[in-house]
């Protein structure tokens, strides 16, 4: 349980890593604010999170919407009176190679990716910057280090969100702390949005060796359990087996 209990809010949080902390961090005595579309499976989470002593409310996001990620973050400061942690996972995977040509693929990830992170960030910076303190967590990827066939358009937005962190980072004069956390192949429902039967199949073959969305959650708990002057910039998290 920590001693410092937090507002911590949480993008994409119905499955996956999102799901994975918001129960890691919920049993840590954080405060949390979930959002993303699948509301069914939000509230069954809260209702998860509540029913062993934790504290969590929800709220249908898409991270696309600009508009709707202002309103989720004025929601949580109205729940909770302030928001000391956001992280923006939301995020897709729709992998295909480039002559496959699936622009409308490549624009979803660019407006979940990238601009949900940029938006995330936009929400809750000025709260964070008017109350003197916050913490802005990114996932990104090991794709944001490496690139491999078919995942060119997903991996440059997971360099979008590695650079997006590092220059926030820089920007800051140490009362806003920022960590862009990058899980190498992790268990998730991510590999259900390929639509490229191909890269599905590759995908599926190189989750075999997939670590749990758990493990990401504890690197996330450790960057928010640090003290307020350390600030741990970078987690990358991966298959010991694995060499991507």
């Amino acid at each position: 349980m920590s001693r410092n209990p937090k507002t911590v809010l949480i993008t994409g949080a119905s499955s996956g890593i999102g799901e994975a902390t918001a129960l890691r961090l919920a049993d840590d005595g954080h405060r949390l604010f979930l959002g993303a579309r699948r509301t069914e499976r939000l509230e069954a989470l809260v209702k998860r999170i509540e029913a062993s002593g934790g504290t969590a409310s929800f709220r249908r996001l898409d991270v696309t919407d600009a508009a709707d990620v202002q309103q989720f973050v004025a929601d949580a400061t109205k729940t909770y009176g302030g928001v000391d942690v956001m992280i923006n996972n939301a995020g897709v995977m729709p992998l295909s190679a480039l002559a496959e040509d699936k622009v409308d693929e490549w624009d979803r990830m660019i407006d979940v990716n990238i601009r949900g992170v940029l938006h995330g960030i936009s929400a809750a910076l000025p709260v964070m910057r008017a109350q003197g303190s916050g913490h802005v967590i990114n996932l990104a990827s090991i794709g944001a280090h490496e690139v491999e066939p078919t995942a060119a358009v997903y991996c440059a937005t997971k360099f979008a969100v590695w650079a997006i962190s590092e220059g926030l980072r820089k920007e800051q004069s140490g009362d806003i702390r920022v960590s862009v956390i990058s899980p190498g192949v992790t268990e998730s429902e991510l590999a259900e949005s390929i639509s490229d039967e191909h890269a599905r199949d590759a995908m599926r073959e190189y989750r075999a060796l997939a670590i749990p969305a758990s493990a990401i959650a504890d690197a996330i708990a450790f960057a928010i359990g640090q003290p307020p002057e350390v600030d741990v910039n970078e987690i990358i998290v991966r298959p010991a087996a694995s060499t991507h």
